[in-house]
């Protein structure tokens, strides 16, 4: 009987350790809107799961600090690995660290340069940003009715997710239907609020002329919002575009003050990651990639995402 119950006991014990793992998370930087939700949504997945911790790193826009926290992950025999990449570009040399220690890597949310030739045990987790910017532009030229000049607010052009973005942009532009549609100005605002303030701020001090505003993210187009209020330009004549439905887009669509977002599921993508992971991690296979779809956002279906990003 002793036997059998210390059996049981090795079983059990083997059992909970089979389930359980530590999985290391590089965050490209902690202030940023969009991507806390992401940490959250991961976080309060994995409390759900019995056995499954998170070590949350902030890599404070550094490439150098996020190569360094993957290391120490290494060094510390996490199970798996999770990075929302700094740059993009700059992840070949993170997955050949991983690779080389045999540690499962999941890239969440901004694609890897090295996307199409990820080694084994690894995978990218996120939302097509072809589609985000598809997707919005297409709704800024139905409002315009095909006719109108814009400007356009880019994200750190290191970021796949700008570049895609704002292709998707020019693409939809190029079409029988918006080819009445022309871009007047087009530059970087790295994704930040203040930054879009700024350039919008310069824009209007240099006399430039526009219809719309086409951001790709929500930040620089609340920041794009404050700079035409500032400048006493009325919010409704102007159409202005941002992407990812933060809580903070939807308070200024419900001002009546942004009028189109793009919903990008970040607790998704989170929970997507972290699934991913813990199957590699088990030797499960997986597809290489998995998208999250993104989903347009105007006033007049508002009410379903207030409660989701």
């Amino acid at each position: 009987m002793k036997k059998f119950l210390l059996g049981v006991a090795v079983s059990a014990l083997m059992s909970s350790s089979a389930l359980a793992a530590n999985i290391g998370v590089s965050m490209a930087q902690f202030d940023d809107n969009f991507l806390n939700v992401l940490r959250t949504g991961m976080e309060d997945y994995a409390k759900t799961l019995d056995g499954v911790t998170l070590q949350v790193e902030d890599a404070q826009n550094d490439v150098a600090k996020q190569q360094s926290q993957i290391q120490n992950f290494i060094a510390s025999k996490v199970d798996a690995i999770i990075v929302n990449a700094v740059d993009t570009d700059a992840t070949a040399a993170m997955s050949k660290i991983a690779a080389d220690a045999g540690i499962p890597l999941v890239y969440v949310n901004r694609q890897p340069a090295n996307v199409d030739e990820l080694p084994e045990k690894q995978a990218f987790v996120a939302s097509n940003e072809t589609e985000a910017g598809t997707l919005e532009t297409t709704e800024v030229c139905r409002l315009l009715k095909g006719q109108g000049k814009v400007v356009v607010m880019m994200g750190e052009l290191s970021n796949q997710g700008a570049r895609a973005r704002t292709k998707a942009v020019h693409d939809v532009i190029a079409t029988d239907a918006c080819k009445g549609i022309s871009i007047v100005e087009e530059q970087t605002a790295n994704w930040s609020r203040t930054q879009g303030a700024d350039l919008m701020t310069n824009w209007l001090s240099a006399g430039l002329e526009f219809d719309a505003v086409i951001s790709n993210n929500d930040e620089m187009a609340i920041g794009a919002i404050q700079a035409l209020k500032a400048a006493g330009r009325a919010p409704d004549s102007v159409v202005v575009a941002g992407v990812d439905a933060t809580q903070d887009a939807l308070a200024a669509m419900t001002a009546g003050d942004l009028d189109v977002t793009v919903f990008q599921d970040a607790a998704g993508q989170g929970k997507g990651a972290v699934d991913a992971a813990l199957k590699i991690s088990k030797g499960e296979k997986i597809e290489s990639k998995v998208y999250i779809p993104f989903e347009l956002v105007t006033p007049e279906n508002l009410s379903k995402y207030q409660s989701k990003n």
